[in-house]
C-alpha cells in the first residue's frame, strides 16, 4: 500500500508516492512535477566505515536519455559517464544536505536520483534536490531536516519562481537556493550583473517559498516517516581531549597554527603529532583516532581566536586581502595568459581561441543539442598542495571549480556577432592555499583580456568566512579566507562580478543555516574586496582588452550570402569548399542562414578565400572581369577556371586580337589569365573574352 502526497508549487502539481517504488531503501521518494519524474532514494550502511575521519556521503544524479526520448550516441548506445550537469547537480543537492547529517556519523550514504522523465516546464534538477530531501527524511536515516530547495529566474526584472527551461537558459539570474525551517543552507547563482540588493531580495524570495515545502514534507514525515535508527558515535572522547591538552597547551598549539606560512604550520603541528604519538603509543584506541583528535584540537583553537579575539592565523586584519600580484603574457606562442597571485594561492591561465565549429557540443536531457561557446577548465595537481599523488583526471571538486569560474564570466563576453569564436580558458593551480575558483577567475578575465576577447566589464572575485559563537548574533565574517580558516571555519561564500553586479555565487556552509544578516554582511564583504582586486591589482597589470587578437590566434572573416547559394559554395560532396580550403590553407564553416565563417592565421589567404567564395556566388553579368586558370584546351578554344568548381568558355576568336591557328600556340594548361564576362552562348555557358579584358 502507497500513498500520494501533493501540493501545488509556483502553478504546477508537485506529488511524490511514498511506498510505491524501492521499498528495500531505507527511503524512497517517487517525485512527479508536471511530467517530469524522478525516482529519488536514500540508503545507508548498517555499520560504520572503519579508519575514516569523515562521513562518506555519496550524491548521484542520473541522466537517462530515454527521459527525454533519445537513444545514447556511440557504439555502445548506453549512457557512459556522468556529464558535467549532472555532477554539478550532485554537488548542489551534497552542499545543503550534508551539515544536517550528524557530525559524528561515519556510516555509508548514497543519494541517488534517477531522471526517468523531463518535462520542460519543470527542471528535473529541482525535482531532484527535493526529493533526495524526502527520501531522507522519511527514511529511518539520522538527519536534521526538513531542507527544501527552490529556484528563481529573473525576466525583464520580475523573479520567476522554478523557471521552466526556457526561462532559467534565457533569463538574468539562475539562482538556487536551500533553506531549513529556519536559515539559509545554500546559494548557488548565476547573474547577468545582478544589484547586490536584488540578488538579497531573490534568495529570501526563494527562502520564502522554501518554508512552503518543509511544511508540506513535514506533514509527509508525520505520517510516513521512519524511527531514525541508533548508531556508533565516532566522536573523540572528552578525557582524550583533556589528556591531549596537559601535553600540548592551547598556548602551545595556538603558537604552532597562527603563522601566515602553510608549511611552518604543517611542520609545527607534525612535531605536535609525532610528541602524542610517543604519549599515547600504549593506547591503540586513541592512537587510530589521533588524527582527527588534533584536527579538532587545531580547529577549536582557530575559532577561539578568531571569535574571541579577532586574530586569524596569519595575523591579517578580519578585512585584509593577502599580498596581491598579477602579470599577463607569460606564456610564449599562446593565444593569451595571465597569472594571478593572492597569497599562496597562485593560478596560470591560458586562453586559446578558435573557430565556431570548435565549440563543445552536449548531449543532454534537453529538446535540443546543447552548445558551449566558452569552455573554463580548472586542474589542480597534487603538487599545487606539496603533496604526491597520481592524476587521474579532473573529479568533482575541479568540474565544480571550472564550472563556476565559467559561470562567472559568461555575462561579459561578446556576443559571436562581434567575435566569432569559440573561447577555451583553462586554469593552472600553480599553489593552493584557500579559494583558488576565485583566483581562476581573476586569471580567467586577465587572460580572456590579453587574448584580445573584447569582453565588456572586468571580473573579479573573492570568497569571505565565517565563524558562529554559541548565538545567531555572535558571528565574525572573514575576507579572503585561506585554507585554515576554510578547514575550520563555517561558510566559503564565493562571489564574482563586476562593478555594477553580481555574475555567480558559490556558498557551501558547514553548520545548520545563515541568518540574514550573515547574508548580506557576506555579499557586501565580497563586493568591497572584488573592487580592491581589481583597482589595485588586477587593472595595474592590464586595463582593457587588447584591441586585436593575438598573433598566433587565428584570424576570423565573415561574410553573409543568399542561404540558396549554400550548395554551390559546398558543391557536389564537399568538392568546391574542399578546394578553396586546399589552396588556401584556411578553415571554412557555413551556416544555414547564409553566415560563412572563414578562419586561418594569414589574412592574406582568408582574404584570397573570401574572394573566391564572392566569385563563386555573384550573379555574373556581361562586362565583369575575373581572374582564372586554364584548365582544358579544346580545338575551339579554352576553358578557364574562375573560380573553385566554376569555368567558362573562351572562343579562340577571344583569345587575341590577332587571328590565331591553334590555342597552344598562346595559351598553356596551367596558366594565369584575366577574361571578359561576354554572357552566354548559345549551350548556356559563360563565355569569355581574353582580348577584350586587355
Amino acid at each position: 500500500m502507497f500513498k500520494t502526497f501533493s501540493m501545488e508549487l509556483a502553478g504546477r502539481t508537485l506529488s511524490v508516492d511514498i511506498g510505491r517504488v524501492s521499498k528495500q531503501a531505507n527511503g524512497a521518494a517517487f517525485m512527479h512535477y508536471g511530467d517530469t519524474t524522478v525516482l529519488s532514494t536514500a540508503t545507508a550502511s548498517e555499520k560504520p566505515r572503519d579508519g575514516i575521519d569523515f562521513f562518506p556521503l555519496s550524491v548521484e544524479y542520473e541522466e537517462k536519455l530515454y527521459a527525454v526520448g533519445k537513444i545514447p550516441g556511440g557504439f555502445n548506445k548506453r549512457e557512459g559517464k556522468a556529464s558535467e550537469n549532472a555532477i554539478l547537480t550532485s554537488r548542489v543537492i551534497d552542499r545543503p544536505m550534508r551539515p544536517l547529517f550528524p557530525k559524528d556519523y561515519r556510516n555509508d550514504v548514497t543519494l541517488n536520483n534517477l531522471v526517468m522523465s523531463v518535462d520542460p516546464d519543470c527542471r528535473p534538477e529541482l525535482v531532484a534536490m527535493l526529493g533526495s530531501a524526502i527520501a531522507t527524511c522519511i527514511s529511518d536515516i539520522p538527519f536534521d531536516g526538513p531542507c527544501a530547495t527552490t529556484q528563481v529566474g529573473m525576466i525583464n526584472g520580475e523573479f520567476i519562481i522554478n523557471p521552466n527551461q526556457e526561462q532559467w537558459k534565457n533569463g538574468d539570474l539562475q539562482l538556487t537556493v536551500a533553506s531549513t525551517s529556519e536559515k539559509v543552507i545554500m546559494i548557488e547563482a548565476g547573474a547577468n550583473e545582478i544589484p547586490e540588493n536584488v540578488m538579497i531580495d531573490a534568495i529570501y524570495k526563494a527562502h520564502d517559498v522554501n518554508q512552503t515545502i518543509i511544511a508540506w514534507i513535514n506533514s509527509i514525515v508525520a505520517e510516513v516517516g521512519k524511527p531514525k535508527h541508533e548508531y556508533t558515535s565516532c566522536a573523540i572522547p572528552e578525557e582524550m581531549f583533556a589528556k591531549m591538552k596537559e601535553l600540548v597547551t592551547p598556548e602551545e598549539m595556538e603558537k604552532a597554527v597562527f603563522t601566515d606560512e602553510k608549511q611552518v604550520r604543517e611542520e609545527n603541528i607534525r612535531v605536535i603529532t609525532e610528541k602524542l604519538e610517543e604519549a599515547f603509543a600504549d593506547n591503540e584506541e586513541w592512537l587510530a583516532i589521533l588524527g582527527e583528535a588534533i584536527y579538532q584540537y587545531e580547529k577549536k583553537t582557530v575559532r577561539k581566536m578568531i571569535l574571541k579575539d579577532q586574530k586569524r592565523p596569519d595575523g591579517r586584519a578580519i578585512t585584509e586581502i593577502r599580498p596581491l600580484a598579477a602579470e599577463v603574457d607569460i606564456i610564449p606562442r599562446v593565444h593569451g595568459s595571465s597569472m594571478f597571485t593572492r597569497g599562496q594561492t597562485q593560478i596560470c591561465d591560458v586562453c586559446t581561441l578558435a573557430p565556431l565549429s570548435e565549440v563543445q557540443k552536449i548531449d543532454g536531457l534537453d529538446d535540443n543539442e546543447k552548445v558551449k561557446r566558452y569552455m573554463h577548465h580548472y586542474n589542480f595537481p597534487a603538487y599545487s598542495v606539496g603533496e604526491t599523488k597520481v592524476s587521474r583526471g579532473p573529479g568533482r571538486r575541479e568540474i565544480g571549480h571550472g564550472a563556476l569560474a565559467e559561470r562567472a564570466l559568461i555575462p561579459v563576453l561578446p556576443s559571436e556577432e562581434e567575435f566569432p569564436y569559440a573561447i577555451r580558458c583553462v586554469s593552472e593551480t600553480f599553489e593552493s592555499n584557500g579559494s583558488t575558483s576565485m583566483a581562476s577567475t581573476c586569471a580567467s578575465c586577465m587572460s580572456l583580456m590579453a587574448a584580445g576577447v573584447p569582453i565588456k566589464k572586468m571580473v573579479a572575485g573573492i570568497s569571505c568566512g565565517l565563524v558562529t559563537g554559541e548565538t545567531d548574533d555572535d558571528f565574525i565574517l572573514l575576507t579572503d579566507i585561506q585554507g585554515l580558516e576554510d578547514f575550520f571555519g563555517d561558510m566559503d561564500f564565493k562571489v564574482t562580478g563586476t562593478k555594477d553586479g553580481i555574475t555567480a555565487i558559490q556558498m557551501d556552509i558547514k553548520i545548520h543555516g545563515l541568518t540574514r544578516p550573515i547574508v548580506e554582511g557576506a555579499i557586501a564583504r565580497c563586493r568591497e574586496a572584488r573592487f580592491f582586486i581589481m583597482d589595485n591589482c588586477m587593472s595595474k597589470a592590464i586595463a582593457a582588452p587588447r584591441e586585436s587578437v593575438n598573433e598566433y590566434a587565428p584570424k576570423i572573416s565573415q561574410i553573409t550570402i543568399d542561404p540558396e547559394k549554400i550548395g554551390d559554395v559546398i558543391g557536389k560532396s564537399g568538392k568546391v569548399i574542399n578546394e578553396i580550403i586546399a589552396r588556401t590553407g584556411v578553415k571554412i564553416d557555413t551556416a544555414d542562414d547564409g553566415m560563412i565563417s572563414v578562419c586561418g592565421c594569414d589574412q592574406s589567404k582568408i582574404d584570397e578565400a573570401i574572394k573566391m567564395i564572392q566569385t563563386i556566388v555573384t550573379d555574373y553579368e556581361e562586362g565583369q572581369i575575373f581572374t582564372g586558370k586554364v584548365v582544358s584546351i579544346k580545338d575551339f578554344g579554352a576553358f578557364v577556371e574562375f573560380a573553385p568548381g566554376k569555368e567558362g568558355m573562351v572562343h579562340i576568336s577571344k583569345i587575341a586580337k590577332e587571328r590565331i591557328n591553334r590555342v597552344e600556340d598562346v595559351l598553356t594548361l596551367g596558366d594565369t589569365v584575366t577574361v571578359k564576362c561576354m554572357g552566354k552562348d548559345k549551350m548556356g555557358r559563360m563565355s569569355f573574352s581574353i582580348k577584350d579584358a586587355q
